[in-house]
């Protein structure tokens, strides 16, 4: 039998809910509160506490600069795959071909990230397509957690998450066995540059990106931040660039700085107006 949820305080709901909120931008609708509760028993047991509040009391004190960071980590869906959704990557072949017939090395920035199933996922596509005349595409993973960052550069991944979504071809091919883990190979993780990036509040990657992809990260943020992100989005991507999000998201009715792509279906493409205001922090 599972354990029972689990008695969360109105207060610690709302000093985790506004934690998170304020590092990430991210929301905890009411009606997933049931999240705090399972995502931070791990934590609890870490720090032999038995209750919600005492973990409150514990970040409150300030005497641990760590605890708020492992809060936050815990309480982001970090949920992904290899190739989750697979139809999305023959598009985004299709979206950097045009950028490759022109004779330049596509840029793509995977905007959060998680634990970097996506980017290698990635770089496995484009690192299979060179050995047929294809370009290797500079690849950018960022994500707000630094557990997620340390994990997309470490490129290792436990038997069940190594089985979601990569074919065993592919599996033999791109990753080691070490131990009870897969490793990604050095060609691999190298093609991958991966830094700690806040959606809401931080500068986007250096330089103009053909291509971005955040999918199922813009469901869990406010109207405003959604908005401020947009923007940020706008300003990464050149004219003619694209923006991938996830099969729940869209741009309409969000944002005037991106338009449904003519060509492919599900994606976006950077509105090319003067209007984009470069106010970003």
């Amino acid at each position: 039998m599972s354990a029972a949820p689990l008695p969360v305080s109105q207060v610690a709901l709302n000093v985790f809910s506004a934690l998170l909120e304020a590092r990430t931008g991210q929301r905890i609708a009411s009606y997933r509160s049931w999240r705090i509760d399972t995502a931070l028993k791990p934590l609890l047991r870490t720090h032999g506490l038995d209750t919600l509040d005492q973990l409150v009391t514990l970040l409150l004190d300030g005497n641990d600069p760590r605890i708020g960071d492992q809060i936050v980590d815990a309480l982001l869906n970090q949920e992904t795959s290899f190739f989750r959704d697979a139809p999305i990557f023959d598009l985004v072949v299709e979206a950097v071909a045009g950028v490759e017939a022109a004779g330049r090395r596509p840029r793509i920035w995977c905007a959060g990230c998680s634990t970097g199933q996506e980017p290698l996922s990635l770089a496995i596509l484009f690192a299979e397509r060179v050995d047929t005349g294809g370009t290797m595409p500079e690849i950018v993973a960022t994500d707000v957690s630094d557990a997620a960052v340390a994990r997309t550069r470490a490129g290792r991944f436990n038997q069940f998450e190594i089985q979601r979504g990569l074919p065993i071809r592919r599996m033999m091919r791109w990753f080691d066995a070490d131990g009870d883990d897969w490793v990604a190979k050095p060609e691999l993780t190298r093609s991958v540059a991966v830094r700690r990036q806040n959606l809401v509040s931080d500068r986007p990657p250096a330089g103009a990106f053909d291509l971005v992809l955040c999918r199922n990260v813009l469901l869990y943020l406010s109207t405003e931040a959604k908005a401020e992100v947009f923007e940020r989005f706008a300003t990464a991507i050149r004219p003619g660039g694209t923006l991938v999000l996830g099969a729940g998201e869209t741009v309409i009715g969000q944002t005037r700085l991106f338009e449904p792509s003519r060509t492919l279906r599900g994606f976006y493409d950077r509105v090319a107006v003067p209007a984009v205001q470069r106010r970003v922090a």
